[in-house]
């Protein structure tokens, strides 16, 4: 219940301001459930279509919500250049399977500042060979940023592909001084 004896909304969500453009962040009672990049009006309305279609609830626009608060300031502090680490119940509600298992360990075992291969994170979950399909898993990761897929670089030097962009991928390793910072 909320301060008006109102039952909370099963899913929230609310636009932020950041580093990199507005994030649309959602959030169930679970966890963090979602971040979606460069959420403009139509991205925003298009990611809220999905949610509602993928978790069988409508979500609801709401910033000040309890379910929020802790990830907004974490966020905050993160493009601030105040925080390395996110500390945020997350909801895996949106992955399964093998993209589940590759996105945990990115999660828990590529700190703030280093990178890791395709190839690196596929032997890590005992899939040697299977760069292509962690490529795949780092384009269905529901938490960028929190799970950190911009941490997830090609083995011969390359930046690789990212779903928020190239420019937002480099914007993030160099907020995390792994690239320089852009010259302009």
């Amino acid at each position: 219940m909320d301060s008006q004896g109102q039952a909370e909304p099963r899913v929230v969500w609310a636009v932020i301001d950041s580093g990199i453009g507005p994030l649309l962040l959602a959030a169930s009672r679970e966890g963090l459930v979602n971040v979606v990049f460069h959420a403009t009006d139509a991205v925003r309305d298009k990611a809220v279509e999905r949610l509602a279609a993928r978790l069988g609830t409508e979500p609801v626009e709401a910033p000040g919500s309890p379910l929020l608060a802790e990830a907004i300031r974490q966020f905050e502090a993160y493009f601030a250049g105040e925080r390395r680490d996110f500390d945020l119940p997350l909801d895996w509600s949106l992955i399964s399977g093998f993209n589940r298992e590759v996105l945990r360990e990115l999660a828990s075992g590529v700190p703030y500042g280093q990178v890791v291969g395709y190839g690196d994170l596929a032997g890590r979950v005992g899939q040697p060979g299977a760069a292509q399909a962690v490529g795949m898993a780092m384009g269905a990761n529901p938490l960028p940023v929190v799970v950190p897929c911009h941490r997830v670089v090609e083995s011969g030097g390359g930046i690789g592909g990212f779903g928020g962009g190239l420019e937002t991928k480099r914007r993030l390793l160099a907020l995390e001084g792994v690239l320089p910072e852009p010259l302009f």
